[in-house]
């Protein structure tokens, strides 16, 4: 994030925190300066940047002042998820078929889409690459690493991993068809229809469809909106349903946003390790975090090779290509022997195409140019739900990743909500499709993935007075 970004960032926190007041001057350029150790220069972008958002308006030969219609952000949700702790069959396939059929004509308004913006991606870059991949494609590259995929690429996915601190072999990394098939790849490798998984309450859909399809039992266990999921809730858990399996998302969650601390990442594991339970780490939006430094995976405090750490290129680089992996530990050669009989191989020319984008070196300036307009339009979407939507309602606050999680009075049905914004042309995500027990009808995920545009905010608008 650059400097006046940043600036901007604080100055906005001030105003919806109300620490600045609607009407109250800012300091001038040259007092901010000094203050910021920045240049002038610095200041007036903070400070454009802040008109244009309407936070702020600037007086002839008066300076700054926070507008008038400006007003305080909505709280974040405090309290963590009760889940009844209870062993049961899914069945959310309908609701969620529904909702996502909803969504899927180009003029809906995509508040409940699961893709942030595809303009906000290389994608004629990555295409050249692939397009080179293809006409100039060794024969036999269409055989080699067939199932576990093209080596250039699980190098450049293994360089990585150690980039981040660890230390991933080649040979434990399987191409997917996306991240979703390697998570059904990973509890296929270690359940049996039956058996119970333990989730996060609320957890991500496509989780509970899975398991759903697989003849498997969800064991919902109780999930903070800013820490992720209870270690004691989850012991407990363990103790009463031994479980044989344990699927979560412990950085950046889908729907909530939150994060597990490192500290209780590594006695997640440590407590998965003590009882032999395998993880499934669901960890696609790790790319996607504002601060400084990528947090670690739950799969770099694990010794025992029980973490099965998923993710996918389809959140931060290709939206659309379907190339995801697996760095399944122990179970590797399941999880490939299980590829095998199933979809065989993932396509070859894509493979060879992002593995030389990824050798280019280009990956990570689009990763710093992702994050810091991601980071923005939280803040541009979280402040115009403080506009827009009645009082007392609560918004979460991510570290990264592209998704609000938003309470609602307890008066107000989610499901009801979803089905009237659709009938105006705006999708939403409400809660219970988040639930194997149907919970949480009165929040609902948002995606600020896209621009926040005179289209959205008028969606954003109608989805407040609906709530209403």
């Amino acid at each position: 994030m650059k400097r006046y970004e940043s600036l901007a960032g604080d100055i906005a926190r001030s105003i919806h925190e109300g620490l600045l007041k609607p009407g109250q001057r800012l300091p001038s350029v040259r007092q901010a300066a000094a203050t910021r150790q920045v240049s002038p220069s610095t200041v007036f972008q903070a400070y454009y940047l802040l008109e244009a958002r309407g936070l702020v308006q600037s007086r002839p030969r008066s300076g700054y002042y926070v507008a008038t219609h400006a007003r305080p952000l909505p709280l974040e949700p405090e309290t963590a998820s009760r889940p009844d702790g209870e062993s049961r069959d899914v069945d959310v396939s309908e609701l969620v078929f529904e909702v996502l059929q909803s969504a899927m004509a180009l003029n809906v308004v995509p508040l409940g889409s699961a893709f942030p913006s595809p303009l906000l991606f290389p994608l004629d870059r990555i295409g050249r690459a692939v397009a080179s991949a293809a006409v100039h494609l060794d024969p036999w590259s269409t055989v080699d690493d067939l199932t576990p995929g093209n080596a250039a690429l699980r190098r450049q996915i293994a360089l990585r991993y150690q980039m981040a601190g660890m230390d991933v072999g080649i040979d434990e990394i399987v191409i997917t068809n996306g991240a979703l098939e390697a998570l059904n790849l990973c509890v296929a490798a270690v359940t049996r229809p039956g058996d119970a998984v333990l989730v996060e309450s609320p957890c991500f859909y496509a989780t509970l469809q899975a398991l759903e399809r697989n003849g498997l039992r969800a064991v919902e266990v109780q999930t903070h909106p800013r820490d992720g999921i209870d270690l004691d809730a989850l012991e407990m858990a363990i103790a009463r349903h031994a479980p044989r399996a344990c699927w979560l998302m412990p950085t950046f969650h889908n729907p909530l946003g939150s994060s597990m601390p490192e500290e209780r990442k590594r006695a997640l594991v440590t407590l998965l390790a003590r009882h032999a339970i395998p993880l499934i780490e669901d960890d696609v939006y790790a790319e996607l975090h504002y601060a400084s430094q990528r947090a670690l995976p739950a799969k770099a405090f694990d010794r025992e090779g029980l973490v099965m750490h998923c993710s996918s290129f389809s959140k931060s680089l290709a939206p659309g290509y379907r190339i995801g992996w697996v760095a399944a530990g122990r179970e590797a050669r399941k999880v490939a022997r299980l590829k095998l009989t199933t979809t065989l191989n993932s396509n070859v020319p894509t493979q060879i195409g992002l593995a030389h984008y990824l050798e280019r070196g280009g990956f990570d300036r689009h990763l710093r140019r992702l994050r810091a307009t991601l980071a923005a339009q939280q803040q541009q979407y979280v402040a115009a739900i403080g506009e827009a939507f009645p009082p007392g309602t609560r918004v979460t606050r991510p570290a990264g990743g592209y998704f609000l999680w938003i309470e609602l009075d307890h008066g107000v049905d989610a499901i009801q909500l979803q089905r009237a914004a659709s009938q105006l042309g705006i999708s939403i995500a409400p809660g219970p499709m988040f639930s194997a027990s149907r919970g949480f009808r009165h929040c609902l995920r948002l995606n600020y993935g896209h621009p926040l545009d005179a289209r959205m905010q008028a969606g954003l608008a109608t989805l407040g007075r609906l709530a209403a």
